[in-house]
């Protein structure tokens, strides 16, 4: 080939005819490159610094001087085809010579354009299905401090239902899938943590008292917001927790349990007698006559017509609501009988199954009991035993090795309510750990139980920022006044 149709190479300049002119020192690498290439500059007028013209003549005269406009898009597209088609090491070389030959206007541009480049907001960019698909994957105190990133962040974190709901799951809280609002559960969560983080303070609650009885007290039934207590005074009264008022009060007998209504009480007595109260009027409308010992616990159905009481004569005796006659009596008990379960169906007088715990006879029940229709729950030396309410089999028993002899109050899919001489507990069934207490003063002590109960039991399924509000425990203290722990209020 001769030296006039030679390919030329890719360092070298050619002139229009295609005839190579000289070799481009500076398209070589390696020292003195960049004095080549200021050499060259001076050449064509333009300086390496400060862009194209005369020495030290403005940029804007770069393609009056150097290139028409039309020629300088052919050129650049020439060389966009060229470096597309590198590799990608070969792109990054060239990227690293052109950068070494900017001046501070280059770079600055570059700076700018590269921060644009690089921000890619892909929450944004994304489809919201994908952006709701990867969330998932962060822990709620992540994904709160991304909602601060921008408005648009907090507007899809915030509407991502399914994290927010597993997040107020995880702590324990009710899920009502019904409410449609995308921003809800976001908000439920903050509110959730709150309260968490309060039990866990041992912060939740806070105390009352109802002052009224001039003797001691022990009976207490709580319904609806609405607590009646019974003395040795020779009298009931009805309270509204929220008020601490009294709403009504009546004369009765020495009184060992209550339960009402709307519009009557019922009463179990030391004087071995059960008595039914008008409200209104305070008038007894009914009295029940059998028992040879002190009657501790009373239930009724109207829609039955039929009462049921448990006496420390040891036996069960069911009357008729109404006529006051007794129907049945029911023995097997070897002591007192502390307590009787809500009449939910017709009661067939026969003794259906014994629990226990063990066959030590020293290993005894506490005295409060749970039973929903569905399951038999019960405190003892032992731990917590749960009985499945079909078959009586022990479903579980969850151990309490570092508190003994913790009795039970309430027992709920979530949460149980246990109490000693000192605290009151929560327990989180999930995990079977205690996560909340609260100081107790030095309340009445009673064999039976019945001078202390649970207010508020709902919250013992899941929290749901609404039913943690109300009565927690109340107990009767030897000045004859009413103890109160109460849910402090969302702050």
């Amino acid at each position: 080939m001769t030296q006039q149709h030679r390919k030329p190479l890719p360092c070298e300049v050619v002139d229009p005819e295609r005839r190579p002119l000289v070799r481009a020192p500076w398209l070589r690498s390696g020292p003195g490159r960049c004095e080549a290439l200021a050499a060259r500059a001076r050449l064509v007028g333009v300086s390496p610094a400060r862009g194209p013209g005369p020495r030290g003549a403005r940029s804007g005269k770069f393609f009056h001087n150097l290139m028409e406009r039309k020629d300088f898009e052919t050129w650049l597209d020439n060389i966009s085809v060229t470096f597309l088609s590198l590799t990608d090491l070969q792109k990054n070389e060239t990227l690293d010579h052109l950068i070494s030959l900017s001046g501070a206007v280059q770079l600055r541009h570059l700076s700018n354009n590269l921060e644009t480049l690089l921000k890619r907001d892909f929450l944004k960019l994304l489809p919201l299905e994908l952006s709701f698909y990867l969330l998932k994957w962060l822990d709620p105190q992540t994904l709160l401090t991304c909602c601060l990133v921008s408005k648009q962040w907090n507007k899809v974190i915030s509407a991502c239902t399914e994290v927010w709901q597993t997040a107020c799951k995880n702590l324990g809280w009710q899920i009502d899938d019904s409410v449609q609002d995308a921003l809800h559960w976001k908000k439920v969560y903050l509110k959730a943590i709150l309260r968490m983080k309060q039990l866990e303070d041992h912060e939740a609650f806070e105390t009352s008292s109802l002052i009224g009885h001039s003797a001691r007290v022990y009976a207490l039934y709580y319904k609806d917001g609405l607590l009646c207590t019974g003395s040795d005074d020779l009298s009931a009264k009805l309270w509204d927790v929220s008020t601490g008022q009294c709403i009504y009060g009546i004369q009765t007998h020495t009184c060992a349990a209550v339960k009402f209504d709307e519009q009557k009480l019922v009463t179990g007595s030391f004087d071995n007698t059960v008595a039914c109260w008008e409200w209104s009027s305070g008038a007894r409308t009914q009295h029940f006559r059998g028992h040879t010992g002190a009657v501790f616990s009373v239930d009724y159905n109207d829609e039955l017509d039929i009462l049921v009481s448990g006496s420390a004569d040891f036996t069960v005796k069911v009357w008729a609501l109404s006529a006051g006659t007794c129907l049945n009596t029911l023995t097997g008990h070897t002591e007192w009988v502390t307590k009787i379960w809500p009449i939910g169906r017709e009661i067939n007088c026969k003794c259906l199954k014994t629990l226990s715990v063990s066959e030590d006879r020293s290993i005894c029940l506490q005295p409060r009991l749970h039973f929903d229709g569905q399951y038999i729950v019960c405190s003892s030396a032992l731990g917590l035993y749960q009985w499945d309410f079909a078959s009586y089999d022990v479903l579980r028993v969850i151990k309490i090795p570092e508190i003994a002899n913790l009795a039970l109050l309430g027992f709920g899919d979530i949460f149980a309510l246990l109490f000693d001489n000192r605290y009151l507990y929560i327990m989180d069934l999930r995990t079977k750990s205690l996560i909340s207490r609260w100081p107790l003063p030095e309340y009445r002590k009673s064999k039976r139980g019945s001078s202390f109960l649970a207010g508020e039991v709902s919250w013992l399924n899941g929290l749901d920022g609404h039913n943690d509000s109300g009565l927690v425990f109340a107990t009767s203290m030897p000045d004859h006044s009413i103890h109160l722990v109460l849910w402090k209020e969302h702050g």
